[in-house]
Order: structure tokens, then C-alpha cells, then sequence
């Protein structure tokens, strides 16, 4: 197949670049430089900022990652999120249309769903409290009208917070570094009962190839453990070697609390759709945050 994957350099976009390469025709577009992370590797690399231009050749399948992937930092600048995450979908979209693409696959985000109490299901209301949120529906409603005015068929992923190596942002990365700085304290945004799905990164891949082979569809895809970010700190403690390290935060009280504007303090998907195609996580997220976290120390970053 001709596949091309927009993100290709990043975290989730290079995993799934990595596991298309046989047999398959790769083409990435990523604004980031090659910096000969995939030498000898038979892949087509064109650089765009996708806020500004998209152009390339037919495919039989785009797979859209390229965006500015940071929750907490999307509150910082509108301009920044609206650039990368809208402009960039819409420009995404119409070298689809001129090109003629039959199908696209679009990183969503839980995030769309807002603050919601129990198992929040692809049905559920849509009603983000972050930019990052925000920018990432109006994502979806681009891609389901140029469906419906120009027949490109899509999948959307709606993904909880995916975790693992090459990724460099989120709560396992940021409190590892923060430890690296000072090894007897760490101080935890927010009360440390924030408490989410997470998702390693193979397990992501797996589900992703199996939605993708779906039409016009939307899917859940997370883990339907939840885990606090007070355990997911010990759990870094315990694997770095660390001891008697004091945990301080930046709020307090026995209901979870946010840590930033536009966290969401607590969800769990419902992720029975996917499962139904035959997909369930391999990876326990204890498992997989030890394996992360080794992949930072013998990366030495």
C-alpha cells in the first residue's frame, strides 16, 4: 500500500512508520528535520509545516498524527494549537481532496469529552475544558463533513493518555525529569489523586491498525485500568532506585484535582467498541511505565 503518515517523526507517528515498512510504500511528512533518525530505511520524507502547505502525491490511506500534542501547554498560546492542530487538519484534508485519498485516519483525544463522571463511551457529549480539546474537535467535524461533501471515508481515535518510549511530554516524562533534578523531592501538580487511563505504546499500535481498517468510524482507544499520578510517582521512584523521596503538591483534599488549566482530573474510557474487533491491551500500565522509564535511563535522557 501507499501510506502516508503526517507526525512521522513523532512519538505515536514514527511507531506506526516503523511498523508499516514492509511491504508497504511510506511517504512522512513532518516540519521537524530528518536528523537521520531513519537512515537506511526505505521511506520518502517530505518536510512541510502543514499550517502552511500540504502537498503530495496519491495514497491509499493518510494517517493524520502531526499536531501540537501538549495539554498543558496548549492553554499558552490559541494561536500556536489553532495553527498546528485546525489549519493544518483542513490543509490535510483538502490535498486529500485535490489528490483524491479515499481514506483518512485522524488522532483524536480524549480530551474532547471534558470533565465527565463513569465510563465514557464514543457516544458521550463532547465538551472540552482545554484548547487542546477544542482544537481537536473541530479536527473531527472537518473530516466528517469533508466525508460527507466528498465521499473521503475516515477513522477517527479518540486515544487516552499514550505512554512509552521516544514519547517526550506527559506525567511519567515530566516527573522522571523533575527527579533526575532533585532526587528527594518531587513536587506533583495539582492533589496526585488525578486519576486516568493510560495506554503503552504497542498496544496503541495494535489497536490502530485494527481501527483503521474500519469505515467512517469513531473509537475509543485507552485502557480500562485507571491509575493515580501519587502511583504512578512511586511507581518512578521505586524503578529509578530512589529512596525516602518526599512528594509535595501544589493543592490539597480527598477529591482529585487538576493540576493545570484545562486538566481533567479523572476519566476512564469505555473502550468496548474496539475490544469487539477482537483488541484488549497486553501491556499492564505498571508494566509499562517501569519499561518506559528504563528506555529514558539507557537513553541517558
Amino acid at each position: 500500500m501507499k501510506i502516508l503518515v503526517t507526525g512521522g517523526l513523532g512519538f505515536i507517528g514514527s511507531w506506526l512508520m516503523d511498523s508499516f515498512l514492509k511491504n508497504n510504500d511510506i511517504t512522512i511528512i513532518d516540519k521537524s528535520s530528518y536528523k537521520g533518525k531513519l537512515e537506511n530505511k526505505n521511506v520518502n520524507f517530505i518536510k512541510q509545516d502543514l499550517s502552511k502547505e500540504c502537498i503530495f502525491d496519491k495514497q491509499d490511506i493518510v494517517y493524520h498524527f502531526a499536531a501540537f500534542p501538549d495539554v498543558r501547554l496548549s492553554a499558552n498560546d490559541i494561536r500556536k494549537v489553532f495553527d498546528n492542530n485546525i489549519l493544518a487538519t483542513i490543509n490535510v484534508l483538502e490535498a486529500c481532496r485535490k489528490s483524491d485519498i479515499k481514506k483518512i485516519l485522524f488522532a483524536s483525544t480524549s480530551t474532547v469529552y471534558g470533565l465527565k463522571k463513569g465510563s465514557i463511551s464514543e457516544t458521550s457529549e463532547l465538551n472540552p475544558i482545554s484548547n487542546y480539546g477544542a482544537s481537536k474537535i473541530a479536527g473531527e467535524n472537518y473530516i466528517q463533513m469533508y466525508s460527507r461533501l466528498y465521499g473521503i471515508q475516515y477513522v477517527i481515535i479518540r486515544y487516552a493518555n499514550i505512554f512509552g518510549p521516544r514519547s517526550d511530554h506527559g506525567v511519567v516524562w515530566d516527573l522522571y525529569h523533575k527527579l533526575k533534578k532533585n532526587p528527594k523531592e518531587l513536587l506533583i501538580l495539582g492533589n496526585g489523586l488525578q486519576n486516568k487511563s493510560y495506554l503503552y505504546i504497542t498496544d496503541t499500535i495494535d489497536a490502530t491498525f485494527l481501527a483503521a481498517k474500519q469505515t467512517n468510524d469513531i473509537y475509543n482507544i485507552g485502557s480500562d485500568y485507571q491509575i493515580t499520578v501519587d502511583s504512578i510517582a512511586k511507581i518512578i521512584i521505586d524503578e529509578m532506585g530512589l529512596e525516602n523521596v518526599t512528594l509535595k503538591h501544589t493543592s490539597s483534599g480527598k477529591v482529585a484535582k487538576g493540576g493545570w488549566k484545562g486538566d481533567v482530573p479523572s476519566f476512564l474510557l469505555d473502550i468496548n467498541k474496539i475490544k469487539k474487533l477482537g483488541w484488549k491491551p497486553q501491556t499492564k500500565t505498571e508494566e509499562g511505565i517501569r519499561k518506559y522509564v528504563r528506555w529514558m535511563v539507557e537513553n541517558k535522557l
